[in-house]
């Protein structure tokens, strides 16, 4: 609303000067003008509004300021001073008022004039807008005196003029006072419809409330899931509603204690395409319902390509993660060390090539790579008789980004590819894969083209190559269509893909004006009182609790102090070279939720204390990173996540901390490759010494000894998270990352 009136406003201004000159009583007569004493003290209450309104740019100037444009802001002033001025004078000077009724209309001039700074700071309104308010104000209060309803006057005004103009108060006794309050709580929705159940909730009475909520639910049903679950006027009427089949299926959901577990199927409830007795029937048998999910989004997403979205397409996406995870992938991640395949993966056994596929992609960063490469890729190719053309056309290549992403990074790509019919079927594939990334939704599928890239220069040379080659000709295509959101990725990521090469010597952070990626200055690091301070997350699991202790005994004590005084946290300081403290909470028991408060308790100390860690580590498996996200700080520079989370997880890392450098892992982090990460880190720390990824990196991999260390990503070959990152800056800070 505030941008329609910043753009309107030059073309509205002649019109607005015409109207006050013509209708403005002249400044000499006004200046002069002095009310009757008793009247004075309320004056003065309008005068002392006008002055602060005049102070609202922050100048004490006697001028207020909002616009680059002259004319505008004389226009404003104009109306600030002799607009209200003249408002003023036409009160008084009306002999048919009522001095009570005179009393009232100045007082609210005041009210009028005091409410509208408050809006302006809380963006609710436009202060360029002040004119067209104070003639619709001039306006009701000639049709208020006469005792006319003000309803139809209030229909024609834009809702921001109108609720201003209502909010003063001087039209309480109207004859359309209720009408008028509907009517501008009617157009409020219509501006902001995710609002309406709240604006409902509230004035639950309104005539409208059937209509309204019929058109709102269909947009927001998951809002109406939760309003109808309320015990409130609202709740009832929600379920008073008969006559709408939409309305009557959210409300049986909600209603069922078991709600959740049908709600992904919403859309096709509502089509007739399957029924509650059919879901009860699978309901409890998380095999069964997973295979129905799966169906379910492959039905969907056949009616999508159709134009035809299904309700529930984004909840059917969460559960089926949700299934994925608990259900399968944990138990056979959790049978890491099991060596007989058939008992590690005796779960997704009967599972089709199909429902294998979406177990993958909604796994991303969860699913081990020994799961993944070992027990659901094979039996995947197996099910679809090694035909990966074949598996993308029976998903109608949904999410196949992400499972090209993830067969680069678990180095199945090649085979996958392989298993084409031809290599020009493969390289159309590749193709798709790298085009058409400005019409997708939020940034996931541009985030997996990056994080693709790193895996598939190193194992597929050619196939990199002609990554590179496509990147460039979609920035020059959508360059010249003049597409700033296509050409901005394509040109952050052929520049990205350039610079993981280092003989191309491409500055990132020249280019992009990210941070710099390829070292973290120890004064970043530092607070002011030169200290750094580093937080670390443990999770009360057993292997949380296993892992603290082996953490706790990486410390030399002739070079740090350990202070374990605390029951719910430890503080490990340095007692040689730079001052650098860590804090850790101790792994209480999960089960009570122990582990949790101390967290929690120790999280809230650094923030009290004003201890801001530079640097986060998450020590704990990959489904405890986002309570570990939740809670770190916004000063972090350097975040180890453990185990990646995927592209959610990173983008949450940067909306929390967003200059961060993030190591991540594509699996199950090993204390053989962390422990000596951690040694190094703090020893470079210690010794007040810049972090230099490139030769801490090629040190790091001299001193690890196991298998694994290419899975962990450094800060800059995590081409997704710059590629958040710099796409951020270049889009002027639009996140663009709805899914």
């Amino acid at each position: 609303m505030i941008a329609i009136a910043r753009y309107l406003f030059p073309f509205i201004c002649f019109a607005l000067f015409s109207r006050i000159s013509s209708a403005q009583i002249d400044t000499a007569v006004l200046k002069s003008f002095v009310p009757v004493f008793r009247h004075q003290l309320f004056h003065d209450e309008v005068k002392k509004e006008q002055k602060n309104i005049l102070k609202y740019d922050g100048k004490d100037d006697d001028r207020l300021t909002v616009s680059s444009n002259g004319e505008i802001n004389y226009l404003i002033n104009y109306a600030i001073k002799w607009k209200v001025a003249s408002i003023l004078y036409k009160i008084e000077m009306d002999s048919s008022l009522a001095d009570q009724k005179k009393v009232l209309y100045i007082r609210r001039t005041a009210t009028l004039l005091s409410n509208l700074q408050k809006s302006w700071k809380t963006k609710q309104a436009d202060p360029m807008n002040l004119p067209a308010v104070l003639n619709a104000y001039e306006d009701c209060i000639n049709l208020d005196e006469k005792g006319i309803n003000a309803k139809d006057y209030f229909e024609s005004l834009p809702y921001e003029i109108g609720n201003s103009v209502f909010l003063s108060g001087a039209f309480d006794n109207n004859p359309g006072y209720k009408d008028i309050r509907n009517l501008l709580l009617r157009k409020y929705c219509a501006l902001h419809p995710k609002q309406t159940f709240r604006v409902l909730t509230e004035n639950p009475g309104v005539p409208f409330a059937d209509s309204l909520i019929k058109v709102v639910s269909k947009k927001y049903p998951e809002l109406l899931y939760d309003y109808a679950q309320a015990g409130n006027k609202l709740g009832y009427i929600i379920s008073s509603i008969k006559d709408d089949p939409f309305v009557v299926a959210v409300v049986r959901m909600a209603k069922n204690k078991s709600g959740r577990l049908y709600y992904p199927f919403l859309g096709n409830i509502v089509a007739g395409r399957t029924t509650f007795e059919a879901i009860d029937s699978v309901r409890n048998d998380s095999i069964a319902y997973y295979r129905m999910l799966v169906k379910t989004r492959m039905d969907y997403v056949s009616r999508a390509i159709n134009k035809d979205t299904a309700y529930g397409f984004r909840d059917l996406g969460k559960m089926l993660e949700t299934k994925a995870t608990d259900v399968f992938v944990n138990t056979i991640n959790g049978l890491h060390e099991v060596d007989d395949p058939n008992i590690r993966f005796r779960i997704i056994q009967t599972l089709t090539a199909e429902e294998l596929y979406y177990l993958a992609v909604y796994t991303d960063g969860i699913i081990y790579t020994s799961s993944f490469v070992n027990g659901v890729y094979p039996l995947m190719m197996k099910r679809i008789n090694k035909r990966g053309d074949s598996l993308l056309l029976s998903v109608k290549f949904d999410k196949y980004r992400k499972f090209i992403k993830m067969a680069a990074g678990y180095n199945t790509l090649g085979n996958f590819l392989g298993s084409f019919p031809s290599h020009d079927d493969a390289t159309v594939l590749m193709r798709a894969f790298v085009s058409g990334l400005e019409s997708s939704s939020g940034l996931e599928d541009g985030v997996d083209v990056a994080d693709s890239y790193a895996s598939i220069s190193e194992t597929m040379k050619p196939v990199a190559n002609e990554m590179l080659k496509n990147v460039r000709l979609n920035y020059e295509r959508n360059k010249a269509a003049g597409n700033k959101r296509g050409t901005v990725m394509y040109d952050l990521l052929y520049k990205l893909f350039l610079s993981a090469d280092s003989t191309n010597k491409i500055d990132l952070s020249k280019e992009f004006g990210i941070p710099p990626i390829y070292n973290v200055p120890y004064k970043l690091l530092a607070n002011d009182s030169g200290r750094v301070i580093m937080e670390v997350f443990f999770y009360g699991d057993k292997d949380g609790q296993n892992i603290f202790e082996g953490f706790k005994k990486m410390f030399n004590p002739a070079l740090w102090k350990i202070d374990n005084s605390n029951p719910e946290w430890i503080t490990i300081s340095s007692i040689k070279g730079k001052p650098v403290t860590i804090f850790s909470n101790k792994p209480l028991p999960e089960e009570s939720g122990e582990d949790e408060k101390a967290q929690k308790d120790l999280t809230d100390y650094l923030e009290k204390t004003k201890l801001n860690p530079t640097i986060t580590i998450h020590r704990g498996h990959s489904y405890y990173a986002e309570s570990t996200i939740d809670q770190m700080f916004p000063s972090s520079k350097i975040v180890f996540l453990g185990s990646c989370g995927g592209y959610h997880l990173i983008n949450d890392v940067l909306k929390k901390a967003p200059d961060a450098h993030i190591i991540a892992s594509k699996q199950i982090g090993k204390t053989a490759i962390n422990r000596p990460f951690f040694e190094l880190l703090m020893e470079t720390v210690r010794n007040g010494k810049d972090i230099e990824w490139i030769p801490f990196w090629q040190d790091l991999e001299k001193k690890v000894k196991v298998e694994g260390f290419e899975d962990y990503i450094p800060p800059y070959k995590n081409l997704g998270a710059l590629f958040i990152k710099a796409y951020k800056i270049a889009m002027g800070g639009n996140e663009d990352d709805e899914q």
